[in-house]
């Protein structure tokens, strides 16, 4: 009996979402920057688990995960979001500051392999999307 209990609170445990990032208050106000642009790359609770890497100007800038986003400041300009490895999912945006735009980011693939896309979606469906979701990190290039 006290083996089933003691399986039963780890996979309890094992299941429980992780709290919040202090930050993720923070990034849910939508701030934007006067000097920079702000950028919400963010993935659906309801995508599959996979873990996608993304780089941003050839830079590797984090992995996205189900139901998480990142908030990005970047200067203004055009700059590419893109898969890493065998991953060509791709976006070119141009963007401006004072301004804040929102990127859906979608993982598909089979097992380890992962493919994604990326597509800017207007600031309702970002602001839901964002909302619903976990930040896992605010980058400032």
């Amino acid at each position: 009996m006290t083996r089933f209990l003691l399986l039963a609170m780890l996979l309890i445990t094992g299941c429980a979402q992780l709290p919040p990032l202090p930050e993720d208050a923070v990034a849910k106000r939508f701030e934007p920057r006067s000097d920079r642009a702000v950028i919400y790359l963010a993935r659906n609770v309801v995508e599959p688990t996979f873990i996608a890497p993304v780089m941003l100007d050839d830079l590797m800038i984090g992995s996205t995960y189900s139901g998480t986003y990142m908030r990005i400041e970047v200067p203004a300009g055009t700059h590419i979001f893109r898969g890493m490895a065998g991953d060509s999912g791709s976006i070119k945006i141009t963007v401006a500051a004072g301004q804040i735009y929102y990127l859906q980011h979608r993982a598909y693939g089979h097992r380890t392999f992962v493919s994604s896309s990326f597509d800017q979606v207007d600031p309702g469906q970002g602001r839901l999307l964002v909302t619903r979701g976990q930040l896992s990190a605010i980058i400032s290039l």
